[in-house]
């Protein structure tokens, strides 16, 4: 049945609430607990409260325990909630692509609800500063002393609207209260990993939402590619590469997929996975290693894989080695194979989805270079300084693909190449025969994602054409369905430091009009300002996860991609 409808909640959901209103509250209450004769300073209560929060989660008696704590009386507990509840709102503004994002489901003839639960006038001021009734077919707000209980306004609201359950989806971000409720009705659920509830564990079944999200600008396309009946267990995503943009592409591709399939390059012979395969015989684990990390099941437990996986030794006869490739190394060893290697990583982590190389083969890329002398390795053929590629070729000639990777690639709905290093990552991949066969007998929509900035000793001064025209060489021309190129410019700093280093802006040329493709265009620059943790090298540009993700996957829905930001 097609989504018709969407409920939203607002706190956390549709603006920040979390870091714009909590912080206030939590400061109001200790502030009102010091005034009523609580034996401690307002900061200590502040404090108090974070800890607790962070130790229990937002559930639980915080201000209870504080009591407790310092033997005052009860009458305190109240009079921490009413200060914290007060009717009080500074300045509040909506995330940025929200605005956007209904205006697109508003096109697209969906009804609109929003349905908040707070304290009446605090709920009302905040839909007032926010300028939101306009955008909404109806707005509920449940006072939460006196008001309805979350089912009865959902049943009430459905009914008045004579709308079957299942055609409503719920955007929200608690996944124990409104998700729990619209799950009880048959209802979509999509949970906004925002605030105090984004790391909360599901219970069971009941309270497991439909989708994770990040970024309002994911509902329309979820919607989209939901009412096509490609839900996350029926869409097959299998992105190919390797490097730092494979797994950015993976931890994206989650929210729509939940088994996506990464393909990853095995000619590393750089660093630890060089020494490894040296000394070892095995295959390069380093690009597998950080796609199995990206595939893990929520984003804490990424990035605490992250932090484990990544571990360099910095003394001794391990210095440079990281713990990751030596985990592999052992299951390598211990299973007899890479590939069986990479399947019990996969068990023990538990991952969504499949990491497969796409040969088993012992093999490296080699490369001519434009002055007619060859070079050999991974390592030497991205080397800065050298003569410009010609063209690059494995040093076997009789290099199969693993079977499983093959028959992944022809059950697919969507093949992405790349984003990543253009020879050594995406290439390498594509000259693997098998791999290059099974990509053109495919009936997937075939994308390549075009790197935003140049790579010295790969692609120097190279334009997007240059780019795209390589992908063609090795793959052949009309294969490819679409290329995504990134139209959002950093700001001139952040150039200036890849200048330094011989690198530059991927620029739209004319010769991109005369290939054989569909281009299309799109914000792919993750925030600068975030803080970076996975992924990062020396990189101080890449894709962003969600809207990578989300661009590849309108494309296939039959959607613009101007409608993100």
């Amino acid at each position: 049945m097609r989504i018709k409808a969407i409920i939203f909640d607002l706190d956390d959901t549709l603006y920040d609430c979390t870091s714009s209103l909590i912080d206030a509250s939590r400061k109001r209450a200790a502030k009102a607990l010091v005034e009523a004769g609580l034996p401690c300073t307002e900061g200590d209560v502040y404090q108090l409260q974070k800890e607790l929060t962070d130790k229990y989660g937002p559930y639980h008696l915080v201000f209870d325990e504080i009591v407790q704590k310092y033997h005052a009386d009860n009458a305190l507990v109240n009079i921490a909630y009413k200060a914290y509840n007060s009717s009080e709102v500074s300045e509040i503004k909506l995330f940025p692509d929200v605005i956007p994002t209904l205006t697109e489901l508003k096109d697209k003839n969906y009804k609109l609800f929003l349905l908040t639960v707070g304290v009446h006038e605090r709920q009302e001021k905040k839909i007032q500063i926010l300028g939101l009734r306009q955008y909404f077919d109806e707005i509920i707000i449940s006072d939460q002393e006196i008001g309805l209980l979350m089912e009865d306004c959902i049943h009430n609201l459905i009914k008045r609207h004579n709308l079957d359950p299942k055609e409503v989806a719920v955007v929200g971000d608690k996944a124990r209260e409104e998700l729990l409720v619209a799950k009880s009705f048959g209802m979509t659920t999509i949970q906004m990993l925002h605030g105090r509830f984004k790391n909360e564990p599901s219970m069971n079944v009941y309270d497991r939402p439909d989708y994770k999200i990040k970024r309002i600008f994911q509902v329309p396309t979820i919607l989209q590619l939901r009412n096509m009946g490609k839900t996350p267990d029926r869409l097959k995503i299998v992105a190919i590469g390797g490097g730092t943009g494979l797994p950015l592409l993976l931890e994206g591709s989650k929210t729509y997929n939940k088994r996506p399939t990464a393909v990853v390059t095995v000619t590393d012979s750089g660093r630890s996975s060089g020494i490894l395969r040296e000394e070892f015989g095995i295959l390069p684990p380093g690009d597998a290693r950080n796609c199995l990390v990206a595939l893990s099941e929520t984003e804490e437990q990424e990035h605490e894989l992250y932090q484990l996986f990544q571990y360099r030794f910095n003394r001794g006869s391990l210095e440079g080695m990281s713990l990751g490739n030596l985990l592999m190394a052992a299951l390598t060893d211990i299973t007899g194979s890479f590939e069986k290697a990479i399947k019990k990583v996969s068990k023990i982590l538990n991952i969504r989805g499949k990491v497969l190389p796409s040969t088993l083969a012992n093999t490296h890329i080699c490369a001519e270079l434009e002055d007619g002398t060859y070079v050999e390795e991974e390592f030497n053929v991205r080397a800065i300084g050298k003569k410009p590629i010609k063209r690059v070729f494995l040093k076997n000639d009789d290099v199969i693909p693993l079977p499983e990777t093959v028959e992944e690639i022809l059950k697919a709905d969507i093949i992405i190449i790349g984003p990543g290093s253009l020879y050594t990552s995406l290439i390498t991949n594509l000259l693997v025969s098998g791999i290059k066969n099974a990509i053109r007998n495919s009936k997937a929509t075939k994308i390549y994602v075009c790197n935003i900035v140049t790579q010295p000793g790969q692609t120097d001064h190279y334009k997007i054409s240059d780019h795209i025209n390589a992908i063609i060489e090795y793959l052949g021309d009309g294969i490819l369905d679409y290329v995504i190129v990134n139209n959002n410019i950093p700001r001139k700093e952040v150039l200036e430091k890849y200048q330094k280093e011989g690198a530059e802006l991927a620029l739209m040329d004319e010769g991109v009009y005369n290939l054989n493709v569909n281009i299309r265009k799109a914000d792919l620059i993750e925030d600068l300002k975030q803080k970076r943790i996975l992924w990062e090298k020396q990189d101080l540009i890449r894709h962003d996860p969600c809207k990578l993700a989300d661009s590849i996957c309108r494309i296939y829905a039959g959607l613009p991609l101007t409608a993100i930001c």
